[in-house]
């Protein structure tokens, strides 16, 4: 089978070179082209690149001219890792011009039509895509929120969730790079994220929401509080957990939920996809990041501390990579959903 060929927008930064790093000797898909900023434009990759994966740069993409982020590209399909701060603009011209753009920016996850997804979970919001023209935009969410929607969700489906609460300790590789001084950072904990606590609030309902018969989603009546937090932790994002159901049902039937939800990604089996979504621990001390993190690559989500909470239903400990598959893991696996769906 031939690749398809794809590029990465935001190349140079730290979620360009995750989908650099991951994309590389990828089944499916050929990075052709690689593009960024105007300070970066025209520069050999290697050159406009600090790059920081523990791999090695690749010798192909070391050697790749960086183009600017206009549509003029070769590639159809883009996966864009730029700020949110230019992203917005970037990729509606390349959607207006034909081009398929999977992103992890923020900007247009609340568009109308634009499926805000995690395939083991919302896999039909990709109908949505009727009702955008030219090109596509599909967005990946925040990183914070997919290791909580992926626990929450086969829950939601068995027994209703009427409330949750959550608490996070997200690593500072959530920051970017160069990230979050380490002076603020070091014997520390902030517990303020700029606009995390509203997209930890919001996304949820669109996510976990059910398409009407325009294609559009009505958005899961689930109130959700989040308090954020940056901690001294390089990658994983840690999150306690409580939720109130609308039928309570026994410990042993969440953990049943958890343990054989299988999604799309598992039943096409996506070559992304773990083989298990979500791993529940037993051990009172687990899930942790550096035992957990990587597990099936990165791509899983780790569950423990089940029990009951005298104020809620129940109370757990959730986490999940948040670089892999809280960023460019998880929209290589959307564009993997599309591509078996035949949208690429």
């Amino acid at each position: 089978m031939s690749k398809i060929n794809v590029a990465v927008l935001g190349a140079t930064g730290s979620v360009g070179q995750k989908f650099i790093e991951l994309l590389t000797n990828h089944p499916w898909f050929e990075i052709i082209e690689v593009a960024a900023s105007n300070r970066s434009a025209f520069k050999k990759y290697g050159e406009a690149a600090n790059w920081f994966m523990q791999t090695p740069m690749p010798e192909k993409i070391k050697n790749m001219v960086v183009k600017e982020c206009e549509p003029n590209l070769t590639a159809k399909v883009v996966f864009s890792g730029l700020d949110s701060g230019v992203a917005g603009e970037i990729e509606e011209k390349f959607a207006n011009a034909g081009y398929i753009v999977i992103s992890n920016s923020k900007n247009h996850r609340f568009d109308e039509n634009v499926p805000l997804m995690i395939p083991e979970v919302n896999a039909d919001h990709l109908e949505m895509l009727k009702n955008q023209s030219n090109g596509f935009i599909v967005t990946n969410p925040n990183c914070s929120i997919i290791g909580l929607v992926m626990a929450l969700k086969p829950l939601h489906d068995k027994f209703g969730i009427e409330k949750v609460n959550v608490v996070t300790m997200q690593a500072i590789s959530g920051a970017g790079y160069p990230g979050v001084p380490s002076l603020d950072i070091y014997d520390n904990v902030v517990p303020f994220i700029e606009g995390e606590e509203p997209k930890l609030e919001k996304e949820p309902a669109k996510i976990l929401g059910k398409l009407n018969s325009s294609n559009k989603v009505d958005l899961a009546d689930i109130k959700i509080s989040a308090q954020c937090n940056r901690v001294a932790v390089t990658d994983g994002h840690t999150e306690c957990v409580q939720i109130k159901f609308k039928n309570k049902p026994a410990k042993e039937e969440i953990i049943e939920a958890w343990t054989s939800y299988r999604g799309e990604p598992q039943k096409l089996n996506l070559p992304t996809a773990p083989k298990q979504p979500i791993h529940y621990f037993e051990e009172n001390r687990f899930p942790q990041p550096k035992t957990h993190r990587n597990l099936e690559g990165g791509m899983a989500v780790s569950v423990g501390r089940l029990r009951e909470c005298p104020l809620f239903d129940y109370k757990f400990v959730v986490l999940s990579h948040n670089t892999v598959r809280g960023a460019a893991g998880g929209t290589i696996l959307i564009a993997e959903l599309m591509k078996e769906r035949k949208l690429i």
